[in-house]
């Protein structure tokens, strides 16, 4: 006869597989009830698909020029136009698209990055290490960030990297101060006090039982970090201190429409870089306002 043997019970703050699917569940039906939020990452999807297979989406070059096609209306050859230097709208958009998203999301995840670790850091060990850290946060907050970013800008070499590294070091205090708060509430839990009294490393602390348990808030910021990023992006490529030509963003197709001639003769060049722009940063924060509600804490009592 087999003897049963009874498994342990999990450890406090540990999710067995079924809770941690039945969250998970709970969360994305909590999503997609949110009907601004479904559209947002419907029009996501399209505008990531189409920056990603612009080269077979694309219907010319798009940094080839043409005297015939300076400020075409658009039409069957140029669908959405041509732009002073008779260059294909269309195809400069699906590729603008590529460089805007392509710095959001590395200048997001570089802010995030940094913000995890140094809030992570600051809210663990607390004392004179959170004070320092939190010092320094103020003090980056202390400046304007506009013209802090444009000086840093106009110093160095306007490149994608450039801009990228200049954009997550400037941004990454409001995820510090964000997770920093998280860990001051969970690192009193009883799943981490107990953590700590079997001998688990810090390190596997911290970034093992503590910041699963506070990514759902970091989630959100980086969504709605990401439409900000663009938005930063095409302010410094409009002011001509972005991504310099012939390489196409958003932004810097708007800075080569800034004449009062081509507003009143061809409307459409302005236009549809600026719609992108709009509806791009828009749904990510359809999507970030979806995923707040969805990863609210309460969630779990509805």
């Amino acid at each position: 006869m087999k003897q049963e043997v009874n498994s342990p019970p999990p450890a406090p703050g540990v999710e067995t597989l079924s809770e941690h699917q039945s969250m998970i569940s709970i969360i994305v039906k909590k999503f997609f009830q949110n009907k601004l939020a479904v559209i947002g990452l419907f029009m996501l999807i399209i505008i990531i698909s189409s920056a990603v297979f612009a080269p077979w989406l694309a219907t010319h070059d798009p940094n080839a020029q043409t005297l015939v096609d300076r400020l075409a209306s658009p039409g069957a050859d140029n669908w959405l136009g041509a732009d002073h230097l008779g260059r294909d709208i269309y195809s400069r958009i699906l590729y603008a698209g590529q460089m805007s998203l392509w710095v959001g999301f590395a200048a997001m995840l570089s802010a995030i990055t940094i913000g995890i670790a140094i809030g992570s850091i600051a809210g663990y060990f607390g004392g004179w290490v959170d004070a320092v850290l939190m010092r320094i946060v103020d003090i980056i907050i202390s400046f304007p960030s506009i013209f802090l970013l444009i000086t840093v800008i106009s110093v160095f070499r306007p490149a994608p990297s450039m801009l990228i590294v200049v954009l997550g070091l400037l941004s990454w205090t409001t995820t510090a101060r964000l997770v920093r708060s998280e860990f001051l509430s969970f690192k009193r839990r009883e799943f981490v006090l107990a953590a700590r009294t079997l001998g688990i490393p810090t390190r596997r602390i911290i970034f093992g039982h503590i910041l699963p348990n506070a990514i759902g808030p970091v989630i959100v910021t980086a969504t709605l970090a990401i439409g900000a990023f663009i938005i930063a992006e095409s302010t410094l490529s409009f002011l001509g201190l972005g991504i310099s030509p012939p390489t196409a963003t958003w932004g810097n197709m708007l800075a080569d429409s800034q004449d009062l001639t081509i507003f009143l003769t061809a409307w459409y060049y302005p236009f549809f870089p600026g719609l992108m722009i709009f509806i791009t940063v828009l749904s990510f924060n359809f999507v970030g306002d979806g995923l707040r509600d969805a990863l609210d804490p309460r969630v779990m009592e509805k």
